[in-house]
């Protein structure tokens, strides 16, 4: 951490105090800190959690103050978290006035959720809007998202909350009638479908602007995993000269201001690991009609550790996708798949880029499983925009994949976003093996994937898990089972420490 400046230098004038970078990571909630014997804490009355506005002469935010009894803050000084310079970008030296923070008259839309009242279409927009301009503390995102958990929201309520997501964004236009894209509601580790159906679809002459998310519960979401081959971080100005280049993009959302309220939602989701049904289809479909698609297919692993767990609970949820995507103008398509197991050999956004490649690449140890879920998803998508009769999708999206057309695409995109990279390989690795011999009968999704995060997936990008057993397979005692990789010797013997404390990850019966 830099040096404070010292006391004395500024002092507080009315409400007025000098900025200095604290350097302290947030997790991108902006904060303030200030002493307590500030003098515009005892004129203001301001204690901690207050919320107060922080304005320079061009900017301001809402930021939750923390005030602060050591001697390591300047008198006359506001300490700003990261999340809270980056927002304001004050000039060398400059003051902010720090004034109490707008009474937020949304919350009390947020009690009334809170207490199981329904919401209209007003009290969406009231709450997205105060949600999208920064004037929500975690705690109150919090609050909100826990009201709309599990079975909270109805189809009308989710409706609302969706339009409002959209509404508070970015809409692109890309002049088209017909704009296709696709999504996966997660749960399965190791699914890195989209960046093979992208350039398979692409190449056939559909448009396709895929935004996705990084992960929220999961070890890589489709952005981390694009991010290891070629940057993501582009603006829409950038967006569009790829897709005006290659016909689709593989983006990070979050970078677009494309349903802006929903990637703030979904940083509170994360450490609260929920990712309720409702949340869920206004989270996909707000971002899907922010993009200017059209035609949406939408993936639905169903297994007994995968988020969808039954195919009743597939069906509940896909009714809900298509009638919410028909109330705001998107045509949806449903595709349930196998849940059951890991998908390809990697978890991790290093590891599934790996597979990816050997798959875009037709080498000969490709995982097949990957490679033929992404054609039929991409045969899917061809049928649903037109570019191939009914029943001939998949054949035509695997003649693309396999004479090279879906890699010369996937290059040219990556080309086109910055520059294809290599993948990064992890240090430290250590082999989990069978504890007996057998016939491989289960595989817990969940318990996998969290030894990926716990290895250190997604931040450290190598991180994660490398699988070499399948369903149905016969095992020898000792043999390999799985790989964990990490980039730091701690964060390998964390994940050692949490697979071997839990029960079996791959159940094993004894073979008949």
């Amino acid at each position: 951490m830099s040096a404070h400046p010292q006391p004395g230098h500024v002092d507080a004038v009315e409400n007025t105090l000098r900025a200095w970078r604290t350097g302290i990571d947030t997790y991108q909630e902006p904060v303030v800190y200030m002493r307590r014997d500030c003098a515009v804490c005892r004129a203001e009355g301001f204690t901690t959690q207050a919320r107060v506005k922080l304005s320079t002469g061009s900017a301001s935010i809402v930021a939750t103050l923390s005030v602060v009894d050591g001697s390591w803050l300047g008198h006359g000084v506001a300490g700003l978290s990261e999340a809270a310079w980056a927002a304001l970008h004050p000039l060398p030296g400059e003051s902010l006035e720090v004034t109490h923070a707008p009474v937020l008259e949304s919350l009390s839309h947020v009690r009334a959720k809170v207490y199981g009242h329904r919401l209209d279409d007003r009290a969406f927009r009231a709450v997205i809007g105060d949600v999208a301009a920064g004037r929500y503390s975690d705690l109150h995102l919090a609050t909100f998202i826990t009201a709309c958990a599990g079975d909270h929201l109805d189809l009308d309520e989710t409706v609302s909350l969706t339009r409002a997501m959209v509404d508070v964004g970015e809409r692109l236009d890309w002049g088209r009638d017909l704009v296709v894209d696709k999504h996966c509601v997660g749960g399965l580790p190791g699914n890195r479908t989209t960046l093979l159906v992208v350039p398979i679809v692409a190449a056939c002459g559909l448009t396709m602007p895929k935004t996705s998310s990084r992960a929220i519960t999961s070890p890589a979401g489709t952005a981390d995993t694009m991010e290891v081959l070629a940057p993501v971080d582009l603006d829409i100005a950038a967006m569009r000269r790829t897709v005006e280049r290659t016909g689709a993009c593989i983006v990070w959302g979050g970078s677009v201001r494309l349903s802006p309220a929903d990637d703030i939602l979904i940083r509170v989701e994360r450490p609260l690991d929920l990712d309720s049904e409702g949340q869920l289809v206004a989270s996909v479909l707000s971002k899907k009609a922010a993009a200017g698609s059209t035609h949406v297919l939408i993936d639905l692993p169903v297994g007994p550790t995968a988020k969808v767990r039954s195919a009743e609970a597939a069906h509940t949820l896909g009714r809900r996708l298509v009638e919410v995507g028909r109330a705001i103008g998107l045509q949806v398509a449903l595709r349930v798949t196998d849940g059951m197991q890991p998908v390809g050999r990697g978890i991790g956004p290093a590891l599934e880029a790996r597979d990816v490649l050997a798959v875009l690449r037709r080498q000969a140890d490709a995982p097949d499983d990957l490679k033929q879920r992404a054609l039929r998803l991409a045969g899917d998508i061809l049928e649903l925009g037109g570019a191939a009769p009914e029943g001939q999708g998949l054949r035509l999206a695997t003649e693309v994949l396999s004479d090279g057309r879906a890699w010369a695409k996937f290059t040219d995109i990556c080309e086109a976003q910055g520059g294809l990279r290599d993948v990064p390989l992890a240090p430290h690795r250590r082999v989990v093996e069978a504890p007996s011999a057998g016939r491989i009968t289960a595989v817990d999704n969940r318990v996998l994937a969290r030894a990926a995060k716990l290895a250190g997936a997604p931040n450290a990008p190598a991180a994660g898990v490398d699988v070499h057993a399948r369903l149905g397979d016969v095992v020898q005692r000792g043999q390999p089972l799985f790989t964990l990789h990490a980039q730091a010797p701690g964060e390998l013997a964390y994940a050692q420490q949490f697979v071997d404390a839990r029960p079996p990850i791959f159940q094993i019966a004894e073979a008949s």
